[in-house]
């Protein structure tokens, strides 16, 4: 599956449904001139389709449970990002004055720059925010490597290891973000959602339009669900950077 579709939560929408009743709508073909199932057997033919059915929804249910953890998790971050930034503004004061100073403006021009991230919507907008996150967390460590290295001391150390934190914070949210279900995940829901649309496609005793659409509209609104919480961007559903905006506020 793309990762172009599988972020835009709409598009898999539209995309799956469209699909899943062609599937349908292939079943149903199959039944009228192929080979259209004996009364014999049919009941064994049942016990197919809920067994595969079973199946797609157990899938369903696993993917998910993977991308609410995955959502919970970005959540987590950000509220790790804005204690470890709150934090590290504090222990600045252990540093000279002039660097301190320095630190503190530094770290307000980061922590807009956090914000900014968390509200992004495209790739086009993260690279000019990751490029100035870089250079400023370049800064950042020498606002507190210079004057620790020049005088040591235990309330240095404490300082430079909340730097750390901050810093090491940025990269965990980065890997969170990149952590979604993989395309090869999407790939085998979608085959096996397709082929039990193409069984209940078979198994219709008539061509009813309700019959060929409930399924592939209720298991595309599964999907679109999926998609939205496993999109960081793309979604309905987002984290939003709201510690990292009450800190802002604090700050000011």
């Amino acid at each position: 599956m793309s990762r172009f579709i599988l972020s835009h939560p709409l598009v898999v929408f539209v995309f799956s449904t469209i699909l899943l009743w062609i599937a349908a709508q292939v079943g149903n073909f199959l039944r009228e001139h192929a080979r259209p199932l004996t009364d014999d057997e049919r009941g064994d033919f049942d016990v197919v389709l809920t067994a595969a059915l079973t199946l797609l929804g157990l899938i369903i249910g696993f993917s998910f449970s993977m991308a609410i953890s995955r959502y919970d998790q970005r959540k987590n971050y950000e509220e790790a990002e804005a204690n470890a930034i709150g934090t590290e503004y504090l222990r600045v004061d252990f540093l000279p004055l002039n660097d301190a100073a320095r630190a503190r403006d530094l770290l307000k021009k980061y922590l807009a720059l956090r914000i900014q991230y968390y509200e992004a919507r495209n790739r086009y907008d993260l690279e000019p925010i990751n490029r100035n996150t870089i250079q400023i967390q370049n800064d950042l460590w020498s606002t507190v490597r210079v004057p620790a290295a020049a005088a040591p001391s235990p309330l240095m150390a404490l300082a430079a290891l909340g730097m750390n934190d901050v810093l090491n914070s940025q990269g965990y949210t980065q890997a969170a973000y990149w952590n979604r279900i993989p395309p090869a995940a999407w790939l085998l829901m979608f085959l096996i959602a397709i082929a039990c649309n193409i069984l209940i496609g078979y198994s219709a005793h008539h061509k009813r339009l309700a019959v060929f659409l409930i399924l592939p509209l209720t298991v595309a609104i599964s999907f679109f669900l999926i998609a939205d919480i496993d999109s960081p961007r793309g979604g309905i559903i987002l984290v939003r950077p709201q510690n990292l905006l009450s800190l802002q506020q604090s700050l000011q």
